[in-house]
């Protein structure tokens, strides 16, 4: 498994650092997800990706456990912080591992809404030379397991995916009693979309619980093998990276 730094000692995480390639930071939300799921769903699905990578050189950083979720907000428990917050929580934890000189980072992302947020670190980061980052949604090259799975490609929101893959890490945390509940107020899809554009993205106005999907169909089995392909990708992005050096990786006017 790759190595957490926090459970490391600050002599232990010199060598640590020396020896790592790349540094794996789990991000997610802690946000509504529907009647069944705990509010932690986001993070703890990414962090389960991030330290079941089995491969040298890389460490996995701390996860970051509130994102841009103000989408969710009518829903109690939900935290959220600004996307500019969110950026310049993530921006200065690079920059901090970059001191110690460990400069190529995936963001291991259990959640949508950060998603522009990442990006934007990812580009000024590697603008000014100081790290390459690769946001990464740990479900994003997962199409062909959720049609075959699910009948659909698309994941949804507290769907048959991720109670899927609650019921593989933490079953105890499924509200089983409140699936049937979680079906019936589910929408179809996310946002309210007319002729190509969504008019209408807060979860209340396309859900009656904040699921979209239909989690029944959700099983521990199903769970696992999104997991394991999601690992098989992460450690695919890993070897890319691994072979790159990273004066590769700049902007053409920095190399």
């Amino acid at each position: 498994m790759s190595t957490p730094l926090a459970d490391a000692s600050t002599a232990d995480a010199a060598a640590l650092l020396a020896d790592a390639e790349i540094a794996l930071l789990p991000t997610g939300a802690t946000e509504q997800h529907g009647p069944h799921l705990p509010l932690g769903t986001d993070t703890r699905a990414a962090t389960a990706v991030a330290t079941r990578l089995d491969r040298e050189g890389c460490v996995v950083l701390p996860p970051v456990p509130v994102g841009v979720s103000g989408h969710h907000r009518q829903f109690p428990g939900t935290l959220s912080v600004s996307p500019d917050t969110f950026a310049a929580y993530v921006r200065e934890t690079v920059e901090s591992l970059a001191a110690h000189g460990l400069r190529k980072v995936v963001v291991v992302n259990g959640h949508g809404g950060n998603d522009d947020a990442l990006r934007r670190v990812a580009r000024a980061l590697r603008a000014d030379g100081t790290a390459f980052v690769v946001p990464w949604d740990w479900w994003s090259n997962r199409d062909a397991d959720h049609e075959e799975l699910f009948g659909r490609s698309h994941v949804g929101h507290a769907g048959a995916a991720e109670t899927s893959v609650v019921r593989t890490l933490a079953p105890d945390l499924v509200d089983e009693g409140a699936i049937d509940d979680a079906d019936a107020g589910a929408g179809d899809v996310w946002g309210v979309h007319v002729a190509g554009a969504m008019v209408l993205d807060d979860t209340t106005d396309f859900s009656d619980n904040g699921v979209v999907g239909v989690p029944s169909e959700g099983s521990a089995a199903a769970g696992e093998r999104l997991l394991d392909g999601a690992v098989a990708d992460l450690d695919a992005l890993c070897a890319w990276l691994e072979s790159k050096e990273f004066a590769s990786l700049l902007p053409a006017d920095y190399r």
